[in-house]
């Protein structure tokens, strides 16, 4: 009996010792040394300064300048990467009647003083829900084209300059295949931010 403690013990410190400790840092090291950007959070940084990761969405809701910013998908946190999840409303659900409707309500009025034309039907779903982890970094291409006329009349910019921005800073589908492509919002506002001054 004795001796299959010393070998239960034994084989608790090796497996603590390789899996617990050598493992994920062999792992880590392996990420710095071939990814060290997306290692470290794909952090995006302008003049020497961190403004947010390029994984992960955020609010650009920074008084009467918000504005002039492409604004990303709503999130159920806050944009909160800490405790990321999504409104958990079912199409059956009453609430979600009343919790949408009010969300399109507010998108139209933000966006109709600048798109005289835009229509209920118009509005793409991602303008007014969720994503499953509420820190989606992307908006679908129709979402940015309807809010790339306020952003040009806020800005003072051309339609033609924004919607080029929004073509250059548009991610496509994973290897071709998967997904929808999507404009990445932090990236299109720091080239927005670069084009004004």
């Amino acid at each position: 009996m004795r001796r299959d403690l010393v070998t239960a013990a034994l084989a608790v410190v090796v497996f603590t010792l390789l899996l617990g400790l050598a493992y994920p840092f062999g792992v880590w090291a392996v990420g710095q040394v071939a990814f060290p950007g997306k290692a470290g959070g794909s952090l995006v940084r302008v003049d020497g300064r961190v403004v947010g990761s390029s994984l992960l969405g955020q609010g650009f809701s920074r008084g009467r300048r918000a504005l002039a910013y492409v604004q990303s998908r709503p999130s159920q946190t806050g944009y909160d990467a800490a405790g990321t999840f999504f409104s958990n409303r079912g199409p059956n659900q009453a609430s979600a009647v009343v919790f949408y409707r009010d969300r399109l309500g507010r998108y139209l009025a933000r966006e109709r003083r600048y798109d005289p034309g835009l229509t209920r039907a118009a509005v793409p779903i991602d303008a007014v829900t969720t994503s499953a982890s509420g820190v989606d970094p992307h908006i679908s291409r129709a979402n940015a084209a309807i809010q790339a006329h306020r952003v040009a009349a806020v800005r003072g910019l051309p339609l033609a300059r924004v919607d080029a921005l929004i073509a250059r800073h548009t991610d496509g589908r994973f290897a071709g295949l998967l997904g929808e492509p999507g404009v990445n919002v932090l990236a299109l506002n720091i080239a927005l931010d670069k084009e004004s001054r």
